[in-house]
């Protein structure tokens, strides 16, 4: 069986995620096959895979940083959440089951079983398999059933190395007690350190790092610098950029694109194509007045439809993109927005509200159907041919006399698809902006070389470059060969107790 390590972190965001892609990047620079793996992840974040599973968008920009296809093993537990305490369970790509925080703990021991499972087929055709954890390895409350961090390294026996995000401060406190808080099993596979987004001279922090060592007993295998305008795929909505901005322009005028910063936002990466153009001005809102001067309107993915419909009424931002489609603005929405487009919406599946009046700018009507619809649809659009991807449970029936647009309809300057990742082909997103720019009147040319795909290529090579550059890879290499290193110390006061 082939070698496997994972990426544990002290807290969400700390940066498993780019370490993980960094590390994969740099492992298949050295001529290794390997293959990315979280065991469960929650986000609303997600993709359709060539094998038709619906899976972590941020375990696909892993599989693209180890220049291997997506596939369901590598996300075989994707949690979507739906509400304050309610999630849809996606498992091997297939909705299985709505649940609670508490309903859902009965089934882990389940889902364990399918990761260690899926762990072992990935292993079992690649040389390695670079882990990603979930959330901190140390929640105490949750330990005695867990499957993404601990209880996964411990069943299948991985060397962990933890990430510590320096830029939120307190990275010593955060290293020494998350292996601290760990019982002795645990302690036991925690082979070192990396602390990530460094800003400054090194030197100054080695004198703290020679402590974290001597109090641990554990190396520090790397000080990962900052790296800013990477982007790349994250797994939570609260990760969404304020603002967002590409080059300069190649025209007179830039496009000043505002995003409808929903409740329950899903697919928000449908924009990091918009971000990455010359030009282009992404900024999400929350405010009706933040609409004021765009010259395009996104009504963006959502987990929950109606509920966000709801909150788009009640900030005010629904009459805002009514006013700003009445004059004229071009509005687009995708999925989820898509369907607040339409005249109603019958949900009986996901919030059960019955019929509701949707925004009525498409002339469209929308079911929600129990089966969730998972396709990698290709078409048309303004003379190009355009890739996507869904994921919904809504269906959304056009008029049959209505202006196609992709799956969806065009109604003067207001746009409707299913689609996800529409705007990551280049002839189609270069046609739209053109469009765009015409409705509105701005002098606005689209960039005529942005490639979108080189451009993520170019991020994931920094990751790769990140690894190579700053971490001690010989250290990475012995884990992923030998596995944890015997002997580590055992630190109070964990070493005094078990998981329960």
């Amino acid at each position: 069986m082939s070698g496997a390590l994972l990426v544990a972190g002290t807290t969400s965001d700390a940066g498993k995620s780019v370490v993980t892609a960094g590390i994969c990047r740099w492992l298949v620079r050295q001529g290794v096959s390997v293959a990315p793996f979280k065991a469960q992840n929650m986000s609303n974040n997600s993709v359709v895979t060539p094998d038709g599973a619906e899976i972590g968008r941020a375990q696909v920009m892993q599989a693209a940083a180890a220049r291997v296809e997506p596939e369901a093993a590598m996300n075989p537990v994707l949690l979507k959440p739906g509400g304050e305490d309610s999630s849809q369970v996606v498992v091997l790509g297939r909705p299985v089951a709505d649940v609670t925080a508490l309903s859902y703990r009965p089934m882990k021991a389940a889902l364990l079983e399918q990761a260690l499972a899926s762990l072992a087929d990935l292993r079992a055709r690649f040389d390695v398999v670079v882990c990603e954890g979930a959330g901190s390895p140390t929640e105490i409350n949750l330990r005695a059933d867990d499957i993404a961090n601990m209880g996964l390294a411990t069943a299948a026996g991985l060397p962990v190395v933890v990430v510590g995000d320096i830029d939120r401060g307190g990275v010593f406190a955060a290293l020494h007690g998350t292996v601290a808080l760990m019982p002795p099993a645990d302690q036991r596979l925690v082979a070192g350190f990396l602390v990530n987004k460094f800003r400054g001279d090194v030197r100054l922090l080695r004198p703290g790092l020679e402590q974290l060592t001597g109090l641990t007993g554990r190396p520090v295998l790397g000080v990962l610098p900052w790296l800013g305008g990477l982007e790349l795929d994250v797994e939570d909505s609260l990760n969404v950029p304020v603002a967002a901005s590409g080059a300069p322009p190649v025209g007179e005028d830039v496009l000043r694109v505002s995003v409808a910063r929903l409740p329950r936002l899903s697919n928000f990466t449908d924009l990091d194509a918009l971000a990455a153009e010359p030009g282009v001005l992404v900024r999400y809102a929350t405010r009706p007045e933040e609409l004021a001067d765009a010259d395009l309107v996104v009504l963006p993915g959502s987990r929950a439809t109606v509920a966000d419909l709801s909150w788009l009424r009640a900030t005010g931002l629904a009459d805002a993109v009514l006013r700003r489609a009445a004059e004229g603005t071009p509005v687009l929405g995708i999925c989820g927005g898509h369907q607040m487009l339409a005249r109603t919406i019958t949900d009986d599946v996901e919030s059960r509200a019955g019929t509701v009046e949707g925004l009525r700018l498409l002339p469209a009507d929308v079911r929600f159907a129990p089966d969730k619809t998972l396709a990698r649809p290709v078409g048309r659009a303004l003379g190009e041919t355009v890739h996507g991807y869904e994921i919904h449970h809504g269906v959304v029936t056009v008029d049959d006399a209505a202006e196609p647009f992709l799956d969806g309809a065009r109604a003067g300057a207001v746009f409707g698809t299913t689609w996800h990742g529409a705007l990551e082909n280049d002839g189609f997103r270069r046609a739209f902006l053109a469009e765009v720019a015409r409705v509105t009147g701005r002098r606005f040319v689209p960039a005529p070389a942005t490639e979108f795909a080189a451009v993520r290529e170019a991020r994931l090579d920094r990751l790769g470059d990140l690894v190579a550059e700053h971490a001690d890879t010989d250290a990475l290499w012995r884990l992923v060969e030998q596995g944890p290193p015997a002997g580590l110390p055992l630190l109070p006061p964990g070493s005094g107790f078990s998981p329960r």
